[in-house]
């Protein structure tokens, strides 16, 4: 079988024509952390109602147990794992971004990636919607408006992370820490929430721990499907070794808490537009503190804080794909 069957904007799986996306997406994660990203991107690679121009590899937090030396570096190779197990080319979508995080509200860390994503948000040439998800830290996002503020004008930021609000969520039993994305840069953080002007589309921690799947599920719809599958459900199964090796209980569940991304983008309403399977409220923008903290505020922007996913449309739309992709993918194999 050849190593390179489709491109981005190809569906050879579909048996119609293609149809044009309605809109573009930069997908920014730190792939070579929780493999929950692994499922996200491969959902969005197999979305085609959007278009896909950037896949930023990010780094994750200096002493996180998933991260490598260069955590950035790892993401990229993740990326293209990917990539080469779905036989799919890549012309330029892979971009690494920085190593560190911010050292200053002020300073970006220019790096491909940041420079990368002012040129989509800035194009002149299309007219399609622009959407930046973000799975994990902000680093390249803040850069990129350090580099160019006019591109708050020009994207709607999503983002998987930051704490519960109150009144809309209880965080999660044992000690109090720090959000796992928020805590990944903070100080890009506090760029995007209390200095920017960015369109922002919040999925706090208590609501991306709604999209829990089970162990059931995931053998028998994504395990099963091909090779696909397996290498999604495999990486996952490496977490839960390493949850052995330190004595930690087993789970049924796991949480793919980034899959929301494709939801909030893919998966809008074909009349009126929208994410109107999910619910969200409006809440003035708050302020973040040098720890992360959160400080509600009165006259900060809107932003959509959301409080209930359609997590039956998401995790079916994925299963069904990663099935219908792995079906084709077998039946090239046989053929070649």
């Amino acid at each position: 079988m050849s190593s390179n069957l489709w491109s981005l904007g190809q569906t050879p799986w579909i048996h119609r024509e293609p149809r044009p996306p309605r809109a573009r997406v930069i997908i920014d994660n730190d792939f070579a952390g929780d493999p929950d990203d692994l499922f996200q991107l491969t959902h969005h690679l197999l979305s085609p109602s959007v278009e896909i121009p950037l896949v930023v590899c990010s780094h994750l937090r200096e002493g996180d147990p998933f991260a490598p030396a260069d955590s950035a570096e790892g993401a990229e190779n993740v990326v293209r794992s990917v990539f080469d197990v779905m036989h799919l080319r890549d012309d330029g979508q892979i971009v690494r971004g920085s190593r560190h995080a911010l050292s200053s509200r002020t300073e970006p860390q220019r790096s491909p990636a940041a420079e990368a994503i002012v040129r989509e948000a800035m194009r002149g040439d299309t007219d399609l919607p622009l959407f930046g998800v973000f799975g994990g830290g902000l680093t390249e996002l803040a850069s990129a408006w350090l580099m160019e503020p006019k591109i708050a004008q020009r994207m709607i930021v999503v983002w998987i992370g930051g704490p519960e609000y109150d009144g809309l969520g209880w965080p999660p039993p044992g000690p109090a820490s720090t959000e796992y994305n928020l805590a990944i840069d903070i100080t890009a953080a506090q760029v995007v929430f209390n200095d920017s002007d960015l369109v922002l589309w919040q999925v706090p921690r208590n609501i991306y721990r709604q999209c829990l799947v089970s162990d059931a599920e995931l053998r028998h719809r994504v395990q099963a499907t091909g090779s696909l599958g397996s290498f999604l459900y495999e990486a996952l199964d490496k977490v839960r070794l390493n949850f052995d090796l330190h004595g930690d209980k087993f789970s049924e569940t796991y949480a793919l808490g980034d899959s929301p991304l494709v939801l909030l983008t893919s998966l809008m309403s074909i009349f009126q537009p929208d994410t109107s399977s999910s619910d969200f409220v409006m809440r003035p923008c708050p302020m973040l503190d040098d720890q992360g903290a959160t400080q509600l505020t009165v006259d900060g922007r809107s932003i959509r804080v959301y409080t209930r996913l359609d997590v039956r449309l998401m995790f079916e739309d994925m299963f069904l794909k990663i099935a219908e992709f792995d079906e084709w993918l077998a039946q090239e194999s046989s053929q070649s």
